[in-house]
């Protein structure tokens, strides 16, 4: 198993464990692929959920350039929601579980078809 692999399972069982979800493994593949490099990145690989611009970047790098959503109130509420599904406590958020579910929150999975 490779390495994007064990990353790969690892945002399965948080998506499983802490989410509440049965994950779409095909998807989330897809998903932790456009995430590039920064899977293997310590720093970039979490989201700071509590830092207003962190949310700002995920808004506008992800929702808005990559799934090609207009900016609306309801994109930072649909951020606001995966995190407190994710639990506000959990410290490590990772970048591939948010934004899979904010995939499957705003039905964009056809980005990623």
């Amino acid at each position: 198993m490779g390495k994007r692999d064990e990353w790969i399972a690892k945002y399965a069982d948080d998506l499983q464990t802490k989410c509440g979800m049965t994950p779409d493994m095909d998807l989330l593949t897809k998903v932790t692929i456009g995430c590039g490099p920064s899977i293997y990145n310590a720093d970039a690989q979490t989201i700071a959920a509590s830092q207003e611009s962190e949310l700002e970047l995920v808004k506008n790098n992800f929702l808005i350039k990559k799934l090609g959503l207009s900016d609306s109130p309801e994109l930072m509420d649909g951020i606001h929601k995966a995190v407190e599904t994710y639990g506000k406590s959990e410290r490590n958020k990772y970048r591939a579980v948010v934004y899979y579910m904010l995939t499957k929150h705003f039905g964009k999975e056809s980005v990623y078809a």
